[in-house]
């Protein structure tokens, strides 16, 4: 870490996108070791890309010396939070949250340290949510609030139009309400999170001002999004996750090798540790050295959620599958005219028959010079007809292909 303030080095990588009274906060947190929270909604039994910067920034401000909280939404998680969405989320049961507390937990471990000094610590908010009275909830913690001011707020605009109902309306005096029960416990003066939940945070700090008299703090980070402003980690098969059995390691390396050249930078700012001198020169070029860049990108990402030996396994793969190098793999011919990738596989691959390679392509199965394929009508590009390229079926097998 640099002499740099904290905050300063978040902003510096372009991690900052809104905070309050940020000359006092970055004086808090060089005055000593401070307790942070980030929540975490339980709602699948793995961690997905779209909670990796809030991985990392809780790790950074760790190595800075302050304290984590990981606030686990197990109450919240049975209203549903409206930010961002439409539509009204399911509810789920206790036992389901439980199970997925416990994932969260083991993925957590790979980035926070909950040993030492300030070693982080797991809440859940169920243990306090679940047994208010309501009473006495609104009138501790409902009169601070003015309606008129809440539905300003973004996080419901977007359900207004669909009908926002009252249970998710309580959503925001419930995360509120978790802020000050950490404050009080803990000490907790800061609250981070994604640029969607500002209204949340920043009525939690308001909370505690009010109530307590005190200064509490709200930070956002910016949403992890490609330079079209579209949330990455989305792929074809659904969500790109940080559980192994979900999706591999292998095929969380070829995620981040095949994102957009306009976006290497920001992921590398975002969530790496590498310094920002050593980006911009490994980012600078517009041509087929940034192929390096992303090898580098994906290792790097691979390394921090799988292992060194998932990381270098799936290094391993993506370069014999890019090089083309026919000690690393058998070579095949195909007959001039064959475009369609399907039938590449029946040839090359031995597929039995067509109606199982659509199953292994819809699977996920196929890739062709490392990106995969998933449409059955899918045809090869001119260059590869006229070049040569790699296929691939399953995680093992790879071919390298030319037309005769």
């Amino acid at each position: 870490m640099s002499n740099m303030n904290i905050i300063d080095e978040l902003r510096a990588r372009g991690l900052v996108k809104q905070t309050v009274f940020e000359d006092d906060l970055k004086k808090l947190l060089d005055s000593g070791s401070q307790s942070f929270y980030i929540g975490f909604d339980p709602t699948a039994d793995s961690l997905h890309v779209g909670h990796f910067v809030q991985l990392i920034v809780a790790k950074r401000l760790q190595d800075a010396g302050h304290r984590p909280i990981i606030l686990i939404g197990g109450g919240t998680a049975m209203i549903g939070d409206p930010s961002g969405r439409t539509d009204l989320r399911s509810m789920m049961t206790r036992e389901t949250i439980r199970h997925n507390v416990e994932c969260f937990k083991k993925q957590m471990s790979k980035f926070i340290d909950f040993e030492g000094e300030n070693g982080a610590i797991i809440v859940d908010n169920a243990d306090w949510l679940l047994d208010l009275n309501y009473i006495d909830f609104l009138r501790e913690i409902g009169s601070c609030f003015s309606v008129n001011k809440m539905l300003t707020a973004e996080c419901y605009k977007a359900r207004m139009e669909k009908g926002l109902t009252f249970l998710e309306f309580n959503y925001m005096l419930m995360q509120s309400y978790d802020f000050l029960v950490l404050n009080r416990k803990y000490g907790c003066v800061l609250q981070c999170g994604g640029d969607d939940q500002w209204s949340n945070i920043l009525a939690g700090a308001d909370l505690i001002r009010r109530k307590e008299g005190k200064d509490a703090f709200a930070i956002t980070f910016g949403l992890l999004t490609t330079s079209e402003g579209i949330k990455m980690g989305k792929t074809a098969k659904g969500a790109v996750w940080l559980d192994e059995r979900k999706t591999s390691p292998y095929d969380f390396f070829q995620y981040w090798r095949n994102i957009p050249d306009a976006d290497v930078n920001k992921v590398f700012r975002f969530l790496t540790f590498l310094p920002i001198d050593e980006i911009e020169e490994l980012t600078r070029y517009n041509d087929e050295r940034m192929n390096a860049a992303k090898e580098k990108l994906a290792y790097e990402l691979t390394l921090m959620v799988h292992g060194k030996e998932a990381a270098e396994d799936a290094l391993s793969k993506a370069k014999a599958a890019f090089s083309g190098d026919s000690d690393n793999m058998p070579s095949a011919v195909i007959p001039k005219g064959m475009k369609q990738v399907a039938e590449v596989l029946v040839t090359v691959a031995k597929v039995p028959s067509k109606s199982e390679a659509r199953r292994l392509m819809q699977g996920g199965g196929v890739m062709v010079d490392g990106v995969k394929v998933t449409d059955f009508n899918a045809e090869l590009t001119d260059s590869q007809l006229a070049n040569g390229f790699v296929l691939q079926k399953g995680k093992k097998n790879f071919f390298k292909v030319t037309v005769e």
